[in-house]
């Protein structure tokens, strides 16, 4: 939360209550009367999550200004204390982040092969059905263009037209 007056603490009014729930509403985080802070955590469901932010005390109306950085992956982990706790150098530093990369690449590629293999399944499924709904159709038509030939021959040879 931005500080509207520098050198100053922060009123209540501009103190914020966070939470980021899962696409399946499940709760992560939740924060109440935040004024700053960082937290991480490891999604375990597939999907779009939800960070909400909200101030409960409205007494006065008050515009908030929210710095928000939304990190995934790789790019979330903070490579200077990484670096800082194990005392090592920048070669191995710079492998450690290429094995994270690699890593996440590696993750992805596995989850898009499972999506493929999903929407290869549901693929099979509509054309399969499509083939019998268009083989109904044509049933049905040709049900009905046999049933106006018998009614119109019908029709003539009752006025002794046929």
């Amino acid at each position: 939360v931005v500080n509207p007056n520098e050198g100053y603490p922060l009123p209540d009014t501009h103190k914020l209550t966070v939470k980021v729930t899962s696409p399946y509403g499940n709760s992560y985080h939740q924060g109440d009367h935040v004024e700053s802070g960082n937290f991480a955590f490891t999604a375990a469901e597939a999907g779009d999550y939800t960070a909400c932010f909200w101030s409960p005390e409205h007494n006065p109306p008050a515009t908030v200004t929210v710095e928000f950085e939304w990190k995934t992956g790789v790019v979330s982990k903070d490579w200077t204390k990484v670096a800082k706790k194990g005392q090592v150098d920048m070669m191995e530093l710079e492998l450690k982040k290429l094995f994270d990369t690699v890593s996440s690449i590696h993750e992805e590629m596995f989850y898009l092969r499972e999506r493929e293999e999903e929407m290869q399944e549901l693929n099979k499924t509509t054309n399969s059905r499509m083939a019998s709904l268009g083989f109904i159709s044509l049933v049905v038509c040709l049900s009905v263009a046999a049933l106006q030939i018998w009614h119109l021959k019908t029709f003539f040879e009752r006025k002794k037209l046929l």
